[in-house]
């Protein structure tokens, strides 16, 4: 049974608000969802288990921490081996700058969103990158404007 099928409206609403603002209470949660405590609990705590909820953070403001530049990096590699990939994700893994990392379909094998202070920053991260891993190609793109940063469409 697909996890979809196990997520029904009530949950969806919990999602919904967590996934706004994690550090509503309990009792706000299952009041706007229309329960009590317990069984919001509950539900939430079958999400954890169940890995549907992930984890509860908070998201930083990058300018204020003084890490305002985004970098988009699309790395195409030659090699696919699982060696080159064992690697190539312990680099990203070890890697703070990268907050996130896809591997990609289409002429492009992998994109990482890069996070640093500014372009010396960039630099020194590209340098690290392209020593650790043989690649093929990596072309960056820098963020000009973030416009949306929204929860997950559930």
């Amino acid at each position: 049974m697909s996890a979809d099928k196990d997520i029904d409206r009530l949950d969806r609403e919990i999602l919904r608000l967590i996934s706004v603002d994690a550090s509503l209470s309990l009792a706000d949660i299952a009041s706007k969802v229309g329960l009590t405590p317990t069984p919001c609990w509950k539900r939430i705590r079958r999400m954890e288990q169940d890995g549907i909820i992930q984890r509860r953070v908070a998201i930083l403001d990058a300018d204020k921490v003084g890490l305002p530049v985004s970098v988009f990096v699309a790395v195409e590699t030659a090699d696919h081996s699982s060696d080159w990939l064992g690697r190539f994700a312990k680099v990203i893994q070890d890697t703070p700058e990268i907050v996130d990392a896809w591997r990609m379909s289409g002429d492009v094998d992998y994109l990482l969103h890069v996070v640093v202070a500014d372009i010396a920053s960039y630099d020194h991260f590209y340098r690290k990158l392209i020593a650790a891993v043989p690649l093929r190609n990596v072309s960056s793109r820098f963020s000009m404007e973030r416009m949306k940063d929204a929860p997950l469409p559930v």
